[in-house]
């Protein structure tokens, strides 16, 4: 087996310019298989977050069984009451991976300056579960750069009344930061009921289509305006670990059914349309690429390696000649096509490594497609799928020789000696 090797080796060797060309064409795929991967992996996980702790769905919500179906239709029915949603808390609290467990109360209505008025969306939250939702909202680097020192929400627990606008919302309605509005809404019972409040804070959606009527409330406020004091339309929990999801998903709503909770439970990849559809998107695509590469670095290997066989068609008849079996033959060409592979893969490694570097000190970034705002152009390392990548190219790469090799192998001794 080690003189198969460095026969192999010699062998990629003898025609050194077929053999560069071929790996770079294996090197450049593989490199850009892995920067494509860490790019999306990276917006994944900024999409994560941004779902997570930037729109604060937190990782898991609770709310009564039916309320996704029908709790728009018939908001009071579908609503946990004050004693409901305590005692769900108290018997959640006790579980290891919850940081944090609180109500929330979704309303909507008009809002308006005294001389114009536009339709909002509101969320109603407790000042100090909003702060613990945004912990994790921001990385190191993005803490760093100061470019989103403004990215965090804030609302007053000592005064209800002042609220946060979208900055889309603000502009429309000519408001500032300390400046008065009114919200007119429908309470549960259908009355309408108009409140004054004060813009603390603006803040960017992120979405172009929320950024001109969402706004964050206290749950104070919420409540006062719909007239459902104590109330809540469902529970966010926020955990220790993001890969804790569906376990605890399960756990938790296994132990509350069995409490005669009639509830249900749902992730926050399940609330987050928009992450759901841009991961299926950048899925698609990936496979896309990758199956592109593939067939090229297929195409490439096979090429090379037919063509190495047609030109030492002499040499396998002389091995043939002093004892070398078919199976010999065919394994030092397998083995050729796996060793130029395999270099191929680790240089389009050492090239995505640097490649990846000069990007993420580049500072480079961009607007995404329906966004408010601008973000960053970063590539992380995806070792899974680098490893996967890494493996299939390689097996791939080796089994694309099996054939050439195979029927030179058949090829009888006289006639592969004969051979111009």
């Amino acid at each position: 087996m080690k003189n198969t090797f460095k026969l192999a080796l010699r062998g990629l060797l003898r025609n050194r310019r077929r053999s560069m060309m071929t790996l770079l064409a294996i090197a450049f795929g593989f490199s850009a298989i892995a920067l494509f991967a860490g790019y999306t992996h990276n917006v994944y996980s900024g999409l994560s977050r941004q779902s997570i702790h930037g729109e604060m769905i937190g990782h898991l919500t609770v709310s009564k069984r039916g309320m996704k179906s029908e709790g728009k239709l018939d908001p009071e029915r579908y609503l946990l009451t004050t004693k409901q949603v305590d005692d769900i808390t108290r018997v959640l609290n006790d579980e290891p991976h919850i940081k944090l467990i609180t109500p929330r109360l979704g309303l909507s209505g008009m809002v308006s300056n005294g001389r114009a008025s536009t339709i909002f969306i509101a969320e109603g939250i407790e000042p100090i579960a909003m702060e613990r939702l945004q912990d994790n909202l921001l990385t190191e680097r993005e803490k760093a750069s100061g470019m989103y020192d403004n990215a965090k929400k804030k609302l007053d627990p000592d005064h209800p009344e002042v609220v946060e606008l979208s900055q889309g919302l603000v502009e429309m309605l000519h408001l500032k930061v300390g400046g008065q509005a009114a919200v007119l809404v429908s309470t549960l019972s259908g009355q309408a009921n108009a409140l004054d409040i004060t813009v603390g804070h603006s803040f960017n959606t992120g979405n172009a289509g929320s950024n001109d009527k969402f706004a964050f409330v206290p749950l104070a406020l919420a409540r006062s305006l719909l007239d459902a004091e104590g109330r809540a339309d469902r529970l966010t929990i926020l955990l220790d670990d993001v890969s804790q999801t569906e376990v605890m998903r399960t756990h938790l709503l296994k132990k509350l059914n069995q409490a005669d909770f009639e509830v249900e439970i749902q992730t926050w990849q399940e609330l987050s349309d928009f992450y759901t559809q841009v991961h299926g998107m950048f899925d698609m695509i990936f496979g896309f690429i990758f199956s592109i590469v593939l067939t090229v670095v297929i195409m490439s290997v096979a090429n090379s390696m037919g063509m190495t066989v047609i030109e030492r068609t002499r040499e396998i008849g002389t091995l043939r000649a002093i004892g070398l079996k078919r199976s010999g033959v065919v394994r030092l060409f397998t083995i050729e096509s796996m060793l130029l592979t395999l270099i191929g893969c680790a240089t389009g490694l050492l090239i995505m490594l640097g490649v990846r570097w000069g990007i993420n000190v580049a500072d480079i970034s961009y607007v995404p497609p329906n966004s408010a705002s601008r973000v960053p152009l970063l590539v992380d390392l995806d070792t899974s799928r680098i490893m996967f990548t890494f493996a299939l190219m390689g097996v791939v790469g080796t089994l694309a020789a099996y054939m050439p090799a195979r029927r030179a192998a058949k090829k009888a001794i006289i006639d592969a000696l004969g051979h111009v």
